[in-house]
């Protein structure tokens, strides 16, 4: 006769008294910290929620990689990050799925060269790869590709440098060139670009995909950066809109749980690889729906705060002090892509 395996578990091991019998706010040990320090430099991409987790190591110290600063010409911050100024660590925009991800480490790697790369809209040229970025387009699709080489000249610097690349995964859902298989941030059309489709189709990616995309990037990353680590966070933020034939409420639980599923091999697969939950946090029914705005869908102020107080818990906590109370740290305006299919409906 053996003793019961669960004896010798931690606390947290428990739902009743590390869950139930606590305010939310009390919750601990929700993930062990990963070693970072002020010197370690650190690289956000991903949804819009990966915004939050560079804003905040910024302002709290990090080594914070900024490869393409907004110009003098721009008089106030957020005017800088709507034309995509310092809002990852590159210029990319969104980057919503590990399609996307994977592709453009390739591309900067002169790995693929998408067989589309310029939308026009208008007259107005944009890049396809990353149409938000741009507000007005330029007057070229020479001018577009000139300054998507110049942006990936900093894509190839960025992850050949960083200490630690912070990813959140955002969307299962994208949509495809045919041709190539080349994945786009938005659907033709919406942003800029036409759609037709006779060149474009729906791909909702699969768990197995998904997995071979992010052990693809990391293997990739590690040949070139063998120091390298990874952080994966899962966006808590629901689907804007989906392309699926079902509701948008399944259709986000179903896009959120692989995700988080993929997140959670990873983290099992490859020592170096962390996975820090914000999407428990925020999501999961012990916080009642606490932290997302009337809108139910975006995070509010108190949501990031508490999500922050839980990343830099532990040695984190020593190394990056926040000057200031927590609840007067407002965030800026997060730049969000997805947001623009709500449009549809007026």
């Amino acid at each position: 006769m053996t003793d019961n395996p669960y004896k010798y578990k931690p606390t947290k091991a428990f739902w009743r008294p590390s869950v139930a019998e606590r305010h939310f706010a009390e919750m601990e040990d929700l993930w062990v910290p990963l070693h970072l320090t002020k010197n370690d430099k650190v690289a956000t991409a991903g949804s819009c929620f990966a915004q939050h987790i560079g804003n905040n190591l910024a302002k709290r110290g990090a080594t914070f990689l900024d490869m393409e600063p907004a110009p003098p010409l721009f008089n106030a911050e957020a005017e800088a990050r709507r034309w995509g100024f310092g809002v990852f660590s590159c210029r990319y925009g969104n980057i919503y799925t590990t399609r996307q991800l994977i592709q453009l480490l390739d591309e900067a790697f002169g790995e693929r060269v998408p067989s589309e790369r310029v939308w026009e809209k208008q007259g107005r040229y944009f890049d396809a790869l990353r149409p938000g970025i741009d507000p007005v387009g330029h007057d070229s699709a020479d001018t577009v590709l000139a300054l998507r080489e110049r942006h990936l000249a900093k894509v190839r610097e960025m992850f050949s440098t960083l200490d630690l690349f912070v990813f959140t995964l955002g969307l299962t859902e994208g949509w495809e060139l045919i041709d190539d298989g080349t994945m786009f941030p938005m659907a033709p059309g919406t942003t800029a670009g036409i759609f037709d489709a006779s060149k474009y189709h729906f791909h909702n990616l699969r768990h197995a995909e998904i997995l071979e995309d992010l052990r693809g990037v990391w293997e990739r990353l590690k040949a070139i950066n063998s120091g390298a680590r990874m952080l994966l966070t899962v966006s808590p933020v629901p689907l804007t809109a989906t392309a699926t034939d079902n509701h948008v409420l399944p259709a986000t639980v179903y896009s959120k749980s692989v995700l988080r599923s993929v997140a959670g091999e990873m983290a099992e697969d490859y020592r170096e690889v962390t996975y820090f939950p914000s999407y428990e946090i925020i999501s999961t029914h012990p916080y009642g729906g606490t932290f997302f705005n009337p809108d139910k869908r975006t995070v509010n102020q108190l949501g990031v705060n508490h999500v922050m107080s839980h990343f830099f818990s532990g040695p984190l906590a020593e190394e990056f002090q926040l000057d200031g109370e927590p609840a007067k740290q407002e965030e800026p305006d997060l730049i969000c892509d997805e947001g623009e299919l709500d449009q549809v409906l007026d």
